[in-house]
């Protein structure tokens, strides 16, 4: 094998879900973020932000809206929220993941 055909190889895209074999789209999907600034984002972009499980990645996201929700997405941004630490030995705030949804114009989803 050359190295232009390795290289070719490694650009191929994995669209292949990765935990969504082992979790349920309901344990991927943890949560909706609802806040001021994403209810903007809602009403003048059309994306809905999502809390996620620390595991999944864009493709499960993906996946889990489509099976949740019955929508497509147009694209999955995905955002890892880091921990705040410890203030007097209580916990401010616990890393999480984050996954930004946008949809098409037509589409909507229904939080509330």
């Amino acid at each position: 094998m050359t190295y232009r055909q390795t290289l070719q190889r490694r650009a191929i895209k994995n669209n292949n879900p990765k935990v969504l074999g082992s979790l349920t789209p309901h344990q991927i999907i943890l949560a909706p973020v609802i806040t001021e600034k994403t209810h903007k984002d809602q009403e003048a972009g059309n994306k809905y932000v999502f809390k996620v499980h620390l595991s999944a990645n864009k493709n499960d996201v993906k996946h889990s809206i489509k099976s949740l929700y019955n929508v497509v997405p147009a694209s999955v941004n995905i955002i890892n929220v880091v921990s705040k630490g410890r203030m007097q030995r209580s916990l401010v705030r616990r890393a999480y993941k984050k996954a930004i949804v946008t949809l098409e114009k037509k589409d909507k989803i229904e939080l509330v």
